[in-house]
């Protein structure tokens, strides 16, 4: 079973661990309605590291992603991710996933985890054009900031504006002290925030940070059950 770079961490928190996709996940730690909760009121940050993460590089990376999914991506600008899906060849769907467009010859696909090896396979096999691939979803963390006090929370920790960040955007800024960290004004709970992307060898550092940057806000430590539950 794989571990994200922050499993320790997890475990020192007697977060319950189950298997997912492949992967030892945290499902909770506080209990799952607490977390919820907190999330609604102020914030939570989840692990959610086991995600999939494709760079697409080249002249015709929009041929391609326009042959292999659902939504219109060439109405993206820079900085600006789209919800969407692979149709399969039976009108059915082969996974969902957010397409990042950082300029016109590099955008980032974020999979499910448990589809990073179906979905590679079915990329590959329709790019029939000048656009170079490369699964960088062992290289890379993410973390789900998520709750009403995101913005005033994690400001402190970076010299973008987060309140600047519309929603279904992102920037590649600083962070932590850190460089090149991709924060996203995305999420999955309903209740705002963002996903930060950035190398498994930051990991620690970040999660430290985010966890002292949100002491004062009522952060907490949250599973995946509660994540469910917020999407619900």
């Amino acid at each position: 079973m794989k571990k994200t770079a922050l499993n320790q961490i997890h475990h020192e928190l007697k977060a319950k661990m189950v298997p997912f996709a492949g992967y030892e996940m945290p499902v909770s730690y506080k209990g799952v309605i607490i977390e919820h909760e907190n999330v609604r009121k102020n914030l939570g940050v989840f692990d959610v590291s086991h995600m999939g993460e494709f760079f697409v590089t080249g002249p015709e990376t929009i041929d391609l992603i326009q042959k292999i999914t659902s939504n219109d991506a060439s109405k993206l600008v820079d900085g600006q991710a789209q919800y969407t899906c692979f149709p399969n060849n039976n009108g059915g769907i082969v996974d969902d996933l957010i397409i990042y467009r950082f300029h016109a010859e590099k955008f980032l696909l974020v999979v499910n985890a448990s589809n990073i090896e179906k979905d590679w396979e079915w990329i590959n096999q329709h790019n029939t054009f000048d656009a170079q691939l490369t699964n960088e979803s062992d290289d890379y963390s993410l973390l789900a900031i998520q709750g009403p006090k995101a913005v005033e929370a994690m400001q402190s920790l970076t010299s973008e504006d987060l309140s600047q960040i519309k929603f279904y955007h992102f920037k590649v800024a600083d962070f932590a002290g850190c460089e090149d960290v991709i924060i996203s004004a995305t999420g999955y709970t309903g209740s705002g925030g963002f996903e930060i992307y950035f190398k498994n060898q930051d990991a620690e550092k970040i999660w430290s940070a985010v966890m002292d940057a949100g002491k004062d806000f009522g952060i907490e430590p949250t599973g995946l059950a509660a994540r469910d539950t917020l999407r619900l």
